[in-house]
């Protein structure tokens, strides 16, 4: 059935679908109404959940960890200062394999105080041990809740679903809801690797010295490379039972292209309608759309970028290390034993919730073109998009 939903009203009632056992969440703009829609559902007595209101969201990971490691099913939403205050136990959830699902607005962090939208708190977090999928559109952003969920509870691995703040947390767009008694069924039941109410005794969040601390860090390393197969199978099989098909990254126009543009979340939409624009013009340019960021797609993002001449990484934050953003890094690091490679350069936009245009996209490619026919050299870094003069 097709719905007008916002980001937050989709992810709410995407979790209303799947009924997991205890939700723990401490509400924080701009993903407070994930919490208050949801907890309205609890009320009405539509879900089972137990809806634990906690007095921070370090306490809010906290119970969810502790819930997750009973058995449970176990989801939260957060954004901005409330993923950073999760932090330290972000490590706990990832490195004890409990699939918790974090759904996040993403936003920026202070200072200077921001409550608009860009990539800082995942992107800060992206070491933390969390699959990371993020959404160009509030209809991704919803599918992607439910294919998180059963890849992190086949990898066991907890995973973030991010939206970019405001801008899809708060905006209305149609929604192509899933039938609630089919995603239950395609979900299952969870099937933890341990619980800690078991009578067998096991240990839990024990010390680890120097002696085994680096097999139990390879052992968690190897479950994130096996994820990417699982989110593969999952991406299919959602594919087969819905109707509706992703991959880890997604290429969008002129197949011969020399210059690409390679972007993560809802700018990716404002990017295509350049693409077509210049492709109308006969000019040759593609925009790679990355889905998933953790596991990286290394082997994807070889084989579709190795392509290119010239790809621009535009960036919805900074890592302030004078080389780029971290997608910028990351991506460099992919392609650096190829022998043949793209030229990278790198582009911040969109931080802390500024607008970009079809028009700052025509300008980047243009920029590139030029760059590709040898009449224009662009710097490696600190190239920033509709900054002020």
């Amino acid at each position: 059935m097709r719905k007008p939903m916002t980001g937050n009203e989709a992810a709410a009632y995407a979790m209303m679908q799947i009924n997991p056992d205890v939700v723990a969440a401490y509400p924080i703009t701009p993903s407070t109404q994930v919490v208050e829609r949801f907890s309205e559902y609890v009320a009405n007595g539509e879900v089972d959940t137990e809806f634990v209101p906690v007095e921070s969201e370090h306490s809010a990971m906290s119970a969810c960890v502790g819930a997750s490691m009973a058995g449970a099913r176990v989801m939260t939403a957060t954004a901005s200062q409330g993923l950073a205050l999760m932090h330290e136990i972000l490590y706990v959830a990832s490195s004890m394999r409990l699939p918790i699902v974090t759904v996040i607005a993403s936003r920026a962090l202070n200072s200077p105080l921001s409550i608009h939208g860009d990539h800082s708190d995942t992107m800060g977090s992206r070491d933390s041990g969390w699959m990371q999928f993020y959404g160009e559109s509030v209809q991704e952003f919803y599918d992607h809740i439910f294919i998180a969920l059963k890849a992190a509870e086949k990898a066991h691995l907890p995973a973030m679903v991010c939206e970019d703040g405001f801008i899809l947390s708060h905006t209305l767009e149609p929604v192509d809801t899933l039938d609630t008694q089919k995603v239950r069924e395609w979900l299952g039941e969870r099937k933890p690797l341990y619980s800690v109410l078991e009578e067998r005794p096991i240990m839990a969040g024990y010390l680890s010295l120097p002696d085994y601390y680096l097999e139990h860090k390879r052992v968690q390393a190897e479950a994130m490379r096996q994820a990417h197969d699982i989110i593969a199978e999952v991406y299919e099989d959602f594919a087969k039972t819905f109707g509706r098909r992703y991959w880890f990254l997604e290429e969008y126009g002129d197949p011969e292209a020399e210059v690409a543009i390679l972007i993560i979340g809802s700018a990716a939409g404002t990017g295509k309608e350049a693409v077509d624009i210049l492709n109308k013009e006969g000019k040759r340019v593609a925009l790679v759309k990355l889905r998933v960021f953790r596991p990286l797609p290394v082997e994807e993002l070889r084989q579709t970028l190795s392509k290119y001449k010239i790809v621009a990484v535009l960036e919805r934050t900074d890592s302030y290390k004078n080389h780029g953003g971290p997608l910028f890094s990351e991506v460099a690091g992919v392609l650096y034993h190829l022998d043949k490679r793209p030229v990278l350069r790198a582009y911040h936009y969109g931080m802390g919730g500024r607008d970009i245009f079809p028009e700052d996209f025509i300008k980047t490619y243009e920029d590139l073109l030029a760059m590709a026919r040898g009449e224009k050299e662009i710097p490696e870094t600190f190239n920033y998009i509709g900054l002020k003069e």
